[in-house]
């Protein structure tokens, strides 16, 4: 439902409002990656962002009730795989579609991990290796700082989601 508004009008400060409001926010699709061997997950999101580059820090918000909270906590690492505009599966995979769980999101791409054994996505358009630095519980989600401890840089065009769908940023 859209909705055109006049300054002077506003909708209600609620969950479903700010939910239609924050879809219109197009945003990168990266692949958060988490533990080891059989206690792997993950989930597919368009927050992870850079808080600052001195020194290297990531900022993701993971939901609270998601199965990646809880593997990230424990094992005091994430990854973000930020995905190319050909690595949709991969994201429709890590957001659970067709009902993956855990370690069998992984399947069908190489993984490798680089300094803080964090699953890093091969081919991925460039990947960021974190150890939690602090976490903190708010409402629904932690916001996680991450120190970053490796990168790899590819090259492509990013994956990007607005409006309930995927899309491409093209020049």
């Amino acid at each position: 439902m859209t909705i055109a508004l006049s300054p002077d009008q506003h909708l209600p400060a609620d969950a479903a409002t700010l939910r239609q409001a924050m879809r219109t926010l197009a945003g990168g699709v990266s692949v958060i990656t988490a533990g080891i061997g059989d206690d792997r997950t993950g989930a597919t999101v368009t927050s992870a962002t850079s808080l600052s580059v001195e020194p290297p820090t990531m900022v993701v918000n993971i939901n609270l009730a998601s199965s990646t909270w809880p593997v990230i906590r424990r094992f005091g690492h994430f990854a973000v795989n930020i995905l190319s505009e050909d690595q949709q599966p991969i994201a429709d995979r890590f957001a659970g579609r067709g009902g993956l769980k855990g370690p069998a999101r992984y399947e069908g791409a190489d993984w490798v991990t680089l300094v803080t054994g964090a699953p890093v996505l091969i081919g991925a358009l460039s990947a960021i290796d974190c150890e939690v630095e602090e976490a903190i519980e708010r409402h629904s989600h932690a916001i996680i700082l991450g120190r970053v401890r490796a990168v790899t840089v590819g090259g492509g065009s990013s994956l990007v989601y607005a409006n309930g769908r995927y899309g491409r940023f093209s020049d």
